[in-house]
């Protein structure tokens, strides 16, 4: 990922908190192979475990999982059954990629710079985690370790999906589903068709692109243009170009 001075976050707990708020990664691993294509991604979401919140260097783990019909799952268990490891360790490095909400940016919104100048261009908005890692693999059905962690990793994706994004958390609000919510040989057979995923993070980075780099004129100018639009994605964006733009102000 490029850098600029003024775009890049080295906050580790605001690069894990970004994804907490948007867990849906896109893993990608380049795999040498003579029946699948080297570079391959697929969309899924993560469970951060971090075992100590408040450390400044513990990056922390990603547990996921992928369908094994997946052709990005065929080409991780062929380069295992061909290069066994240690726990089942890939040799190769994972990339997983996290981003917010994201918005293009019109130069009319540059209240500032456009009248006087006219020395503008379009651009967009977007805030992007990466993180990078070993990946320990679990695909042998019939080992305790491997229905341990699919076992948990169902039960905390649920979990997390349904009390963070659904606010289903009991009380006044709904009850959570649990996968015990699910006849039990049905889940069984799941487990069956699903590979587990979790990945070392020992590499963490941030990209936040929200206007940090205009005159305070212009960034309000954008924070009303995003107001404006009355949409929710814009809305989203502009809330983090406010909140990145009074990160500037106070240094």
């Amino acid at each position: 990922m490029y850098f600029s001075a003024a775009h890049q976050e080295t906050d580790l707990h605001v690069l894990q908190q970004l994804i907490r708020d948007h867990p849906l990664g896109s893993i990608i691993t380049g795999i040498p192979s003579a029946k699948y294509p080297f570079l391959q991604l697929s969309h899924i979401p993560f469970v951060l475990d971090i075992e100590d919140a408040c450390s400044k260097v513990k990056k922390g783990r990603l547990r996921g999982h992928l369908t094994r019909q997946n052709p990005q799952s065929q080409a991780i268990l062929e380069a295992l059954a061909l290069q066994p490891t240690k726990d089942n360790v890939l040799i190769q490095e994972v990339l997983i990629v996290f981003q917010s909400p994201d918005h293009y940016v019109t130069p009319k919104f540059y209240t500032d710079t456009k009248p006087s100048t006219g020395k503008v261009v379009p651009t967009w908005n977007y805030a992007a985690v990466q993180a990078y890692g070993p990946a320990k693999i679990f695909f042998d059905s019939g080992c305790p370790e491997t229905c341990k962690f699919l076992d948990k990793q169902l039960a905390d994706l649920s979990h997390q999906s349904e009390t963070r994004i659904m606010g289903y958390t009991g009380g006044a609000a709904p009850a959570e589903w649990k996968p015990t919510d699910a006849p039990e040989r049905y889940i069984e057979i799941l487990k069956k068709s699903i590979i587990g995923i979790e990945i070392t993070i020992n590499r963490l980075e941030g990209k936040f692109k929200m206007s940090q780099d205009k005159n305070p004129n212009d960034r309000q100018g954008v924070i009303q243009g995003f107001a404006s639009l009355r949409t929710e994605g814009a809305a989203a964006v502009g809330e983090m170009i406010r909140e990145r733009s009074e990160l500037k102000d106070k240094h």
